[in-house]
């Protein structure tokens, strides 16, 4: 009997257990933080945070915005990290040293979804290693008001530059040191040929020209309209700057204060590409960030922030973009040229202007 009391209570007790056991909640798990892209960029990279944060909140992630300089200088530290690289994707290799960044096989194939909608004259990878973002003309800007006050015309071609009225009144960017200049030289030599671009930088140092080691200071420093005392009406720059000039100017200006030189050849086209660097750590959102990049979101919001002109052709253009231009004939310099010259044009340019 005793033993049969004891069997009962021990089945009760267990039967109770069991019972607790099934009410009790299921055991929680803690949902994965958000994990952090991280995206090598030149100086110049600009997104409106809440566009940053669509992308975070879609995706689970957290974006880490690696400046490392101009658009060369960061190249050249992607390519010495490349075995142990810096970042998951990397924004701002232009067209001028797109051949480098494929040569040194940086970056993973990746076509995005959105591709075929990218007008082919931006697409200079059919592998898509490199996808193109944006696009705008480097060119020659002008004070519009000293040359009215002077009452005489502002230059319409490279080769006005070169002329005794001219003197002294441009500055450029070291093509060594700035994207922009690198660029004009580049228009200088689609313009007037290998053989030649030579012979009008040796008649524009004879006119006097000012070589600066970078765009911030050509414009706001050197400039007659950066605000500091400089003396130069015309300045290599951007064919968006005068529609920079009235976004900054808050309502103040109604039009801009600068002109541009955008005849045939006077410009150069540059194209900025995004990739998904090779050995990254999460390649997979690094893939995300090309597709967002090509999104309309994206695409519209990169007129106000890097004043430059979205790829993707059905992005629409906020109002202040009626002064911005794009130049009917850029000057062209292919890349198989530009990677087989680049070094030894600078070098010669080098030697003809500044020594």
């Amino acid at each position: 009997m005793f033993k049969f009391k004891l069997f009962a209570l021990i089945t009760f007790i267990a039967f109770i257990l069991s019972a607790v056991e099934g009410c009790a909640p299921a055991p929680t798990t803690t949902p994965p933080g958000p994990r952090e892209l991280v995206v090598m960029t030149h100086d110049s990279f600009a997104a409106s945070e809440s566009i940053i944060k669509e992308f975070e909140s879609a995706n689970n992630a957290k974006i880490k915005i690696l400046k490392s300089g101009d658009a060369g200088a960061s190249l050249n530290k992607a390519i010495l990290a490349k075995n142990n690289p810096l970042a998951d994707a990397f924004y701002g290799v232009d067209n001028t040293f797109l051949s480098r960044a494929l040569k040194e096989n940086i970056f993973d194939a990746y076509k995005p979804a959105s591709a075929s909608k990218i007008p082919a004259e931006f697409v200079l990878d059919a592998d898509f290693r490199a996808t193109p973002i944006d696009y705008g003309d480097v060119c020659l800007n002008y004070d519009r008001a000293y040359f009215q006050k002077k009452n005489f015309a502002p230059p319409q071609t490279l080769d006005d530059l070169t002329k005794p009225a001219y003197k002294s009144l441009t500055v450029v960017e070291n093509p060594a040191t700035s994207s922009p200049g690198l660029a004009f030289l580049l228009a200088t030599v689609g313009r007037f040929g290998k053989d030649q671009y030579l012979d009008f930088w040796k008649a524009l140092r004879a006119n006097d020209v000012l070589v600066t080691e970078g765009w911030s200071d050509a414009y706001y420093a050197k400039s007659t309209w950066g605000g500091k005392g400089g003396d130069r009406p015309i300045v290599v720059s951007y064919a968006t700057s005068p529609a920079a000039e009235v976004f900054f100017s808050s309502g103040k200006l109604t039009e801009p204060p600068t002109g541009n030189v955008i005849g045939d050849g006077a410009c150069f086209r540059q194209v900025e590409f995004v990739g998904v660097l090779k050995g990254a750590k999460n390649s997979d959102l690094a893939r995300k960030f090309v597709d967002f990049m090509l999104s309309t979101k994206f695409q519209e919001d990169i007129p106000a922030q890097m004043f430059v002109f979205p790829v993707m052709p059905d992005a629409k253009l906020p109002a202040f973009y009626k002064f911005a231009e794009t130049a009917k004939k850029p000057a062209v310099v292919s890349a198989a040229d530009i990677d087989a010259n680049r070094d030894a044009w600078i070098k010669a340019w080098t030697d003809a202007v500044l020594r």
